[in-house]
């Protein structure tokens, strides 16, 4: 009896270790060299690799994570999309979060409240688009509402031989610095061909007179699409058996590109958005925003290779991946789709878009007005609006009245019968908690400034701007309404939106990120439950780098409950070595050159 009781004293003591590092990890930053186009270039890797390795954790426990940086400028990690505290999400400068010091480690510690298909990425000037981002699952600690006999992330990055901070040099020197694709001549008769000469004239002189570009459909061309980094050449591939339920966890993790993604021969169950889950939805294809993620079910019933398509929204190439039986398989190359072009819908004057009013909104303190009795669906009156200061002259009235079109950066090239995904499709899994009606609503204006590749949320840079102040536990409605000719996917940190996209209030799906279109509006819900400071901006990364950002503060009543001032000492709360002094550059208040910016303001109109 007392060896068997020494026995298992001893298999205690070489468990426990194991139990205490069983949710532990340890990720290391550096800059290396990496070879993924078939050239050797200095990039950013996690734990050696881009991307970096899928954290696979579980709802409900408590995680260790060791973050070394072995490079020699600061560095981060944010945990996009995952609840936790303020101080764990990892942006320098919020909630006393300092960064982490070349050569020094950070842990972060947190507790997984969630499940679902996440990411994480740096948040440290252009180091996202150099490579520093990876991927997480996280399983229910109950049944899996989804249930599949095969698993795989399919992440989708743009890659490119530039260094971040040469390519935000490039767009402050000129935004046009990367459109290739201009309309010519023969584009110009072919468009008299179909259309007839006087709208055709009509059309180029009006885009001709605002100075701007029908095709400027992104900001930064000239990228390698990745899936899980690999070149559409290095072939990426997910082996199923016919008849197998394959759940793909789509991940956009580019710096830059939006993607029309579909997999040609099969139908794809929309099972979760944004890691959140929702009732199931059958499509053909969707549109995948930076920084939001999918998850999709499909059911291959065929012995052949199906290729998964991610093309960019300018048509400069594809992200691919194959999913077959047997590894060395390949399915078909779709080509590619028409590039679209942008339309007078894209900039809110040919449809009922929103009234400026106008109002003087580089002045105004949008962020503590009561927005409630305000009307934001009447037309938007351009004929208030300065658009010499904006660097466009605006076209003729009579201009204007021939072009009642829609949209053209909605326009995918869908094939006529084929299903895509629209945010109106989606209802939440389940029955949401909190279904109050807003107590109050916070107009948010996309905006910028081309002239100077300035871009801002309600009229101001982040340097230049006061913080979103927002009362635990209460129930608002943010407002989206987008002054520009770009899309712009809009993250808040550290908790959920709900998309008022016409279902009911309890069906209403969560989202982190949110597409809000060329000139147009959207609304969110927001329950302000999870207090400190989160950070709210635009995920194109240049976009966020070049000014559009705010922070958003929810503060408890208690005052011990609220975020430390910014005065006090950033190290508190953390374990960092003593000879650390300054907090971390805040880098969303740098421009391209590490200097601070001056406090000139953007204007309302970009692209």
């Amino acid at each position: 009896m007392k060896h068997a009781i020494l026995f298992l004293f001893g298999l205690l003591l070489l468990i426990l270790p194991l139990q205490a590092q069983a949710n532990e990890y340890s990720l290391t930053i550096a800059r290396e060299p990496v070879n993924i186009t078939g050239n050797s270039v200095k990039k950013i890797t996690v734990n050696g690799t881009i991307p970096g390795p899928t954290l696979r954790l579980q709802e409900g426990e408590e995680v260790t994570i060791h973050v070394t940086n072995k490079m020699d400028e600061d560095t981060s990690v944010h945990w996009h999309g995952l609840l936790l505290p303020g101080e764990m999400d990892g942006v320098p400068g919020f909630n006393g979060f300092p960064g982490i010091k070349p050569g020094e480690t950070f842990t972060y510690h947190f507790k997984i409240r969630q499940a679902g298909t996440y990411w994480y990425h740096a948040h440290s000037m252009g180091q996202e688009q150099d490579g520093h981002y990876g991927s997480i699952v996280i399983t229910p600690k109950g049944k899996d509402p989804v249930q599949a006999d095969r698993d795989y992330v399919v992440l989708l990055s743009d890659f490119t031989y530039e260094e971040s901070d040469s390519i935000m040099a490039n767009l402050k020197m000129s935004s046009d610095y990367y459109q290739y694709a201009r309309r010519t001549v023969g584009d110009f008769f072919a468009d008299a061909k179909e259309d007839g000469f006087s709208k055709a004239w009509k059309n180029a002189k009006m885009w001709g007179e605002m100075r701007m570009l029908p095709t400027d459909l992104s900001d930064v061309t000239g990228y390698t699409f990745l899936t899980n980094g690999k070149t559409p050449e290095q072939n990426w591939t997910g082996i199923f058996k016919p008849g197998e339920r394959v759940r793909l966890r789509f991940i956009n993790a580019s710096a830059m590109s939006f993607y029309d993604v579909r997999i040609p021969g099969l139908k794809m169950q929309v099972v979760s958005s944004d890691g959140q889950n929702v009732e199931p939805v059958a499509v053909d294809e969707f549109r995948f925003g930076v920084a939001e993620t999918y998850d999709v079910i499909v059911t291959p019933k065929e012995d052949k290779a199906y290729t998964i398509v991610a093309e960019p929204i300018d048509r400069t190439g594809f992200a691919l991946g194959t999913l077959a039986p047997r590894e060395g398989m390949r399915g078909e190359i779709p080509q590619p789709r028409p590039r679209a072009l942008l339309t007078m819908a894209d900039m809110g004057m040919a449809h009922g878009g929103h009234d400026m009013g106008g109002m003087d909104h580089d002045s105004m303190d949008m962020s503590g007005m009561d927005h409630s009795q305000m009307n934001h669906d009447m037309p938007m009156d351009h004929s208030k609006m300065d658009h010499a200061a904006m660097g466009h002259a605006m076209p003729s009235d009579e201009s204007m009245s021939t072009m009642a079109e829609e949209s053209g950066w909605a326009k995918a090239g869908t094939p006529p019968g084929d299903k895509a995904l629209s945010y109106a499709d989606l209802r939440y899994l389940g029955t949401q908690k909190d279904t109050r009606q807003p107590e109050r609503e916070i107009l948010v204006r996309l905006g910028g400034n081309m002239e100077r590749y300035i871009w801002t949320l309600n009229g101001k840079k982040y340097a230049d701007s006061g913080p979103i102040n927002l009362n635990y536990g209460e129930r608002v409605r943010l407002k989206f309404v987008n002054d520009t000719m770009m899309a712009h996917p809009m993250h808040l940190h550290g908790m959920f939106v709900q998309l008022e996209n016409g279902q009911p209030a309890e069906k209403l799906p969560n989202k982190h990120t949110v597409i809000v279109p060329p000139g147009q509006s959207y609304s969110v819900l927001l329950t302000a439950d999870e207090p400190g400071e989160w950070a709210f901006h635009c995920h194109l990364l240049y976009h966020m780098m070049a000014g559009m950002m705010n922070k958003v503060i929810v503060a408890k009543l208690d005052p011990s409950a609220m975020p430390p001032p910014q005065k006090t000492d950033p190290h508190a709360g953390h374990k960092m070595p003593a000879k650390q002094k300054k907090p971390a550059v805040d880098h969303s208040k740098m421009n391209h050159s590490g200097q601070q910016p001056s406090n000139e303001e953007g204007q309302h109109h970009a692209h």
